[in-house]
């Protein structure tokens, strides 16, 4: 059996497929009269984080771009059709496409929600070789569920991820170690895979500003400057990579959680403990719709000077809202000062695992319980504000009275 060798013999089976413009096709996928339109997904344009959180390649095309502010999108495109985002659609969506990706072998690393990795070694007898399995891989998903996708296709998880980001849509690269000066080398530091912006802002104030500037930095300098991952980016730099595709690798890495930049920012405990009871119910019913319990809670807290601070606490597994809510609480109080102005709070669970059904040794649990599943089954029925507690009635603290309806972010751990 033959695996596609390219020239210089490296063997080309690892492919990174990255679904384009995920949210805005899910919603072109959904609705064909959508298609060929410009298609923009994005927050409350009433709030300060009104931002666009995806535009199809026709919005692109006026400027459109993710994280600009939604008054600037609608001034570039105006005809453009505007809508708010629909989590249960993208994770249906995303469900249905790696199950397409299964079809070509078991061995799918699941990155996020609209990315994976795939070893094809071996499935050439099948499917024929890497480059045909990709073009295979991109008709399945147009066909299927009308979803367009990129391909990278390489000897590693890196180099084919960076290929997949290179020709969009529909894009299918090459890259092997060979190929690494010539098409990686000369770009901004901060397009490798690995490198944020802090780690950017670090690496310019070395000099270092491109790919090929930190590959030829010694590893040493790095090391000395950056621990173990300095290494790594250095090792990332140049190409290598010896990961393998792990089916397994988010199985355990689960976290659910929400966030929200505030209209104005908030300086009072009482208010800042409401925003994180409206966020923590928004998780607990996210973590309890899927099925799951947790033992880590989160707290991010971000100042008016961007400061970011981020605390957690270990818990008995659970998915109940006040379980949540009491520990975010207890955070908050021992990691803010109650007067240091906050423009952001966020909660999130984490360490999730599949519910077990278990009754509770305490009755007062089972009460909750059953509390927090009447609400969850009255939001569904009639929405977000159709429900909220008392202590969220009086405040308008997010622009609106009750539950923030915010994206979520996923994450891994």
């Amino acid at each position: 059996m033959q695996t596609y060798v390219r020239e210089g013999g490296f063997m080309l089976t690892i492919l990174h497929v990255d679904m384009n413009a995920f949210y805005a096709s899910c919603h072109q996928a959904q609705d064909p009269s959508l298609r060929g339109r410009p298609v923009i997904v994005a927050g409350d344009p009433k709030k300060r984080n009104g931002i666009v959180l995806t535009a199809s390649y026709e919005a692109r095309k006026f400027g459109v771009r993710t994280a600009m502010p939604l008054w600037e999108a609608k001034r570039l495109c105006p005809k453009a059709v505007f809508l708010k985002p629909d989590y249960r659609l993208y994770v249906e969506f995303s469900h249905w496409a790696m199950e397409i990706l299964k079809k070509f072998t078991p061995l799918v690393e699941v990155f996020s929600i609209d990315e994976a990795w795939l070893d094809v070694e071996g499935c050439d007898g099948l499917f024929g070789d890497a480059l045909t399995i990709a073009e295979k891989i991109q008709k399945s998903m147009m066909e299927e569920l009308s979803l367009p996708c990129s391909v990278g296709v390489s000897c590693n998880k890196l180099l084919s991820k960076m290929a997949s980001d290179m020709k969009k849509p529909m894009g299918i690269t090459v890259i092997t170690p060979d190929d690494v000066q010539k098409m990686l080398w000369p770009l901004p530091v901060e397009e490798l895979y690995g490198v944020g912006p802090r780690m950017a802002k670090h690496l310019k104030k070395m000099n270092i500003n491109t790919i090929g500037d930190l590959a030829r930095i010694p590893a040493e300098f790095l090391q000395a400057a950056f621990g173990v991952v300095g290494l790594r980016l250095h090792r990332w730099a140049n190409g290598i990579d010896d990961s393998p595709v792990d089916p397994h690798s988010a199985d355990e890495a689960k976290s659910m959680g929400h966030s929200v930049t505030l209209p104005q920012d908030i300086t009072t405990r009482e208010e800042a403990e409401a925003v994180l009871l409206s966020l923590s119910e928004q998780v607990g019913r996210r973590v309890r719709c899927g099925g799951y319990v947790g033992k880590v809670v989160t707290v991010t807290l971000r100042d008016s000077s961007f400061v970011t601070v981020t605390r957690s606490a270990t818990v008995p597994y659970t998915n109940l809202t006040e379980d949540i809510y009491r520990t975010a609480k207890k955070l908050l109080h021992s990691n803010w000062d109650g007067k240091t102005p906050l423009r952001l709070l966020g909660v999130s669970l984490s360490g999730l695992i599949k519910e077990f059904d278990q009754i509770s040794l305490f009755a007062e649990d089972e009460k909750k319980k059953r509390l927090d599943r009447a609400v969850d089954e009255i939001r569904e029925r009639f929405g977000d504000d159709a429900i909220f507690r008392a202590s969220l009635s009086s405040r308008d603290l997010l622009g609106q009275k009750g539950s923030v309806a915010l994206g979520p972010f996923l994450k891994r751990n």
